[in-house]
């Protein structure tokens, strides 16, 4: 057996170990910009979240700090939006824009550490404030944005980005932010909200073109519960996170709860690997404005009957994106907590 083959099958089985130290469903954190203006940061910028890096770090890492006291099992780093391409039109170095990519995955480990420091100084697996203080495996990903992302148009929400972007340009642009974060530290890399077929192929390709050692997970976006955002087949998409060995989960984020049993069963026709579901609150996202619009959402507790049919129907990594916050977390963690095998 060769070095490649060592790599693939020891990255192949991370994810499943881990959900078997997990009791066999794993809990992902949820929505970060919600909590970081929660915590007083102001997002008004084309960094979005990824602006805490620069002016507020500290509460970055409170952010993650809540998620793991509500029984997260992984934690996402802020690097959603964050690219060089984005932190040079703010005006810094090539250099400083790398420093402050890999500085997201820094600060998402060090949360970790002081994540498990607390739960030495307990001698109790929950404390009485309802936290959830308990020494277990805990996961950091490096997350990637969609090239709409990067754009702050809202255009991750339709995958339209225009004839002149094709697969090259795709792979050009997101390929030195993958390698920096593939070798940050992080235990993986969540591509997400990927909102069409092509970046979903110039993710893979980089992976085997770049031969990142790091495992992937691919998480795409729809909004009618049959198809991706741009209208492209989620059985197609799907398909090509099942071709790649470096890919070790493919699933659904930010997309409205309603949607997600129905994608959940066209996941599983294509793929034998684990399924991740982190939608957000069911709220409707106005892109010219900036701004989630209140119709359709689920509270907290209308999420958890949800997180039960999903896991029912196949999926083992399960968490909350926009707008859904550690309350709803620590409700995911609450139902889990009965069903697991650990």
């Amino acid at each position: 057996m060769g070095t490649s083959d060592v790599n693939v099958n020891s990255s192949s089985s991370l994810v499943k170990d881990f959900l078997h130290k997990c009791g066999g469903v794993a809990v992902i954190d949820g929505g970060f910009a919600t909590e970081l203006e929660r915590h007083g940061a102001d997002l008004n910028d084309p960094l979005w979240s990824a602006k805490c890096l620069l002016t507020d770090p500290h509460l970055v890492r409170a952010v993650h700090l809540d998620y793991l006291e509500a029984g997260a099992d992984i934690i996402l780093s802020s690097s959603y939006q964050a690219t060089i391409q984005g932190f040079k039109a703010k005006g810094y170095s090539i250099e400083e824009s790398e420093s402050l990519l890999k500085r997201s995955v820094e600060i998402a480990c060090e949360a970790r550490d002081v994540y498990y420091n607390r739960c030495c100084e307990t001698s109790a697996d929950q404390s009485t404030d309802g936290k959830v203080l308990k020494q277990r495996p805990i996961l950091v990903a490096a997350s990637v944005g969609s090239y709409g992302a990067y754009l702050a148009d809202g255009s991750e929400y339709s995958g339209e980005y225009g004839d002149a972007v094709d697969l090259n340009f795709l792979k050009d642009f997101h390929r030195r932010r993958v390698q920096l974060l593939a070798n940050s530290g992080a235990d993986l890399i969540a591509f997400e909200t990927v909102p069409n077929k092509l970046e979903a192929q110039a993710f893979v390709e980089l992976l085997k073109e770049e031969d990142i050692k790091t495992p992937a997970w691919l998480s795409f976006n729809s909004k009618d519960g049959v198809n991706v955002v741009s209208g492209d087949s989620l059985s197609e998409c799907a398909a090509i996170g099942e071709s790649c060995e470096k890919v070790l989960a493919v699933g659904i984020n930010c997309t409205p709860p309603r949607f997600i049993l129905d994608l959940i069963l066209s996941i599983k026709q294509v793929t034998t690997k684990p399924i991740l579901i982190y939608p957000n609150s069911g709220e409707s996202y106005d892109g010219i404005r900036k701004e989630w619009v209140s119709n359709t959402g689920v509270t907290d507790e209308d999420f958890v009957p949800y997180v039960n049919k999903w896991c029912e129907a196949g999926a083992s990594l399960v968490g909350g994106c926009c707008r859904t916050t550690p309350n709803t977390i620590r409700a995911i963690h609450k139902s889990l907590s009965g069903k697991r095998t650990v």
